[in-house]
């Protein structure tokens, strides 16, 4: 198993969330080519923009973020000191204040759970595929 682990300490900042980014795709251009079809290495970027955001705007501006590489699978875990789930919301079409993300990992995901840290925080899960299957 391949695994990386990046950790970040922030307040709200989009600075943030972009050095996530590039740490996935570091993770996964470590990985090789071969290794992550282009489609799912796109939604493993998109899943830890997700995830980290959430982390800053409801977790309280700090974040753990670990990536490792299973047979067939990527496993994206963010940790946050808030003990509050993520939620499904309805979608906010006309103000702008979002819903989508959590519906989008969702969807993109094979799987997500959510686990209390003794701490008090969380850590939230995403398993996202890494081939096509075909």
């Amino acid at each position: 198993m391949t695994t990386m682990s990046a950790e970040r300490t922030a307040l709200r900042s989009l600075s943030a969330v972009a050095e996530a980014r590039q740490a996935a795709r570091t993770f996964l251009e470590g990985l090789g080519q071969s290794a992550i079809a282009p489609e799912h290495a796109d939604a493993v970027i998109l899943v830890v923009s997700e995830l980290v955001t959430n982390a800053l705007r409801h977790g309280g501006g700090t974040y753990t973020l670990r990536l490792a590489a299973h047979p067939g699978t990527i496993e994206v875990a963010v940790e946050d000191p808030s003990p509050r789930p993520p939620r499904m919301r309805t979608p906010d079409l006309v103000d702008g204040t979002g819903g989508f993300g959590w519906h989008m990992v969702n969807d993109l995901a094979l799987a997500t759970a959510v686990t209390p840290s003794p701490e008090g925080g969380k850590t939230v899960r995403a398993l996202l595929p890494r081939r096509t299957r075909g």
